[in-house]
């Protein structure tokens, strides 16, 4: 055999190898999306029709607010109507008022029914900004009472400082010894 057919077989031989190696490996499949399970389903649609009445709650006047939720105590309430409370409770801006819209998106989460499930997502959000609207309320009382602290220890320390020009104004003059007058040569 020459070195020119030794090359052309060897070549033959390593295309054969190689197409049997593809040949029994299974082509790979397209990556499908993974199926969702049902804790994990999300209906979009769902949310939608909230985030409108979210975006109309912002724009009603504190008269409009209260009758909107004397309308919402009305009707039955599902979880799309315990998250649009939870909303106008959001709004309103009453003592406890964000506390109870918490407890009613904790009541969502908490519900096994397939409607609330679709609106786990816009519930924790929601959630998640009441919280922190808490939290911040919470600092803002804080240093509201600092505030008014510091201004209550600065009117007493002015007080003070009033009383003792008033002292300093009131005590005679002191005569002062020949020897160290003004303007006296030494």
């Amino acid at each position: 055999m020459t070195a020119g057919r030794l090359r052309r077989h060897g070549l033959g031989l390593l295309a054969a190898a190689l197409l049997a190696a593809c040949a029994g490996q299974p082509a790979p499949e397209p990556e499908s999306p993974p199926t969702p399970t049902l804790s994990k389903k999300v209906d979009e649609g769902a949310m939608l029709p909230l985030l409108g009445y979210l975006q109309l709650l912002l724009q009603m006047s504190p008269q409009e607010l209260q009758r909107e939720r004397g309308v919402l105590a009305a009707i039955p309430q599902t979880p799309a109507t315990q998250v649009r409370l939870a909303m106008l409770l959001g709004q309103a801006r009453g003592p406890g008022d964000l506390l109870r819209a918490l407890g009613l998106l904790d009541g969502v989460l908490k519900s096994r029914e397939p409607a609330a499930a679709s609106l786990h997502p816009l519930v924790r959000a929601l959630a998640s900004q009441y919280q922190e609207r808490l939290k911040l309320e919470s600092q803002n009382d804080k240093l509201l009472q600092q505030l008014k602290d510091s201004q209550r220890r600065s009117s007493e320390l002015q007080e003070k400082l009033d009383a003792l020009t008033d002292i300093e104004r009131s005590l005679p003059v002191r005569p002062t010894p020949a020897g160290n007058a003004p303007g006296v040569p030494r």
